[in-house]
């Protein structure tokens, strides 16, 4: 789509190994307009955090195929200083587990001093050092100022003071809001962020979600939000990809997706959230395991679970059928081949 931030289209990824290739994403399309909450769900091996670290060409050792489009301009032909640029001024990350992700070795002002650095002068505020090239006290004090801004903006209280606090004496939550201001510090247009409730208590995980939910409206951005729990993509989202052993399975809005899903995967889904009103040991999962990417099922890499599989759903990948405006899903049922 001429209009999107991100244009995703056939995107693959595979790595090689001593076993040999794994083919972890398998021609995935995906849009995302700008100002637009994107919430990539599915089971652990999916593709979602591939398919985003993808976008930012964060990919040791995989071989992409595919494009990836950002505002019209091609990403994974970028590289050197360009993609360093790319991914300074143009995308924040938060990565999976605050708690691993903040180096224990440095203070939180050293951290996002640095992330604040990297934007302003396009390297780390070490190799200014290191090469030579001293900030004088204004451009320091002005780093300074900014971290404090950021801080306090992700809502950690006494913002100054808290720039001398190491990781491990901050809570859960306030560390995962300094990985929010670090992926701020150079005002992007796309925060992607990896499963950002994980190990928070759920009082936590409504202020992360809320505050990224203010971030995207005011600083005019587009963000997306990787996870597992579909309660969060109901709270904040404004679409929803539903991904399956590296392949999109479904997409549309929120709307679409709970209140008239069409993948039997993304019922699924669905159907394994714990309600009201259901009794202790009713829960219904998903028979099987996902698949491998060592050796993938033929044709829908669904199909060995799936309780609705049509004999010809083997041999061939689905096509992907839009079933109503803006809502696509990758299967057979929904297909002009499905009596075949």
């Amino acid at each position: 789509m001429a209009d999107a931030l991100v244009d995703i289209r056939g995107l693959k990824l595979e790595f090689s190994g001593f076993d040999g290739v794994s083919r972890v994403l398998d021609g995935v399309d995906l849009t995302l307009q700008r100002g637009e909450i994107l919430g990539i769900v599915g089971e652990t091996g999916s593709g979602k955090t591939m398919t985003a670290l993808s976008i930012a060409h964060l990919v040791p050792n995989g071989v992409l195929k595919g494009s990836v489009r950002f505002e019209g301009e091609e990403v994974l032909t970028k590289s050197g200083r360009a993609l360093q640029q790319f991914r300074a001024q143009r995308l924040g990350m938060v990565f999976q587990d605050p708690t691993t992700n903040l180096n224990p070795v440095f203070t939180i002002g050293e951290l996002l001093i640095d992330a604040v650095l990297v934007q302003k002068y396009g390297v780390p505020g070490w190799k200014l050092l290191t090469g030579g090239k001293w900030l004088n006290r204004k451009q320091r004090q002005q780093a300074r100022d900014e971290a404090i801004a950021l801080l306090d903006r992700v809502g950690i209280p006494d913002a100054a003071h808290r720039l001398n606090s190491y990781a491990h004496q901050l809570s859960g939550g306030q560390k995962q809001r300094v990985l929010i201001a670090i992926a701020l510090a150079g005002n992007p247009d796309l925060l992607i962020a990896d499963e950002p409730t994980t190990a928070l208590d759920v009082a936590m995980q409504a202020q992360i979600l809320r505050l990224i939910q203010e971030l995207v409206r005011e600083r005019h951005m587009s963000a997306i939000v990787i996870t597992h729990d579909l309660g969060v993509v109901a709270r904040i989202c404004d679409r929803i990809t539903v991904m399956y052993g590296g392949t999109v399975a479904e997409s549309g809005t929120v709307r679409d997706i709970f209140e008239n899903p069409k993948h039997p995967y993304t019922r699924g889904l669905l159907a394994a959230i714990p309600t009201d009103q259901i009794e202790r040991g009713e829960l219904r999962g998903i028979a099987g395991a996902p698949p491998s990417f060592l050796n993938p099922p033929t044709g829908c890499r669904f199909h060995p679970r799936c309780p609705a599989r049509l004999s010809h759903c083997h041999l061939h990948p689905p096509a992907v059928t839009e079933v109503s405006a803006g809502h696509e899903v990758a299967c057979y049922l929904y297909t002009d081949e499905r009596r075949a």
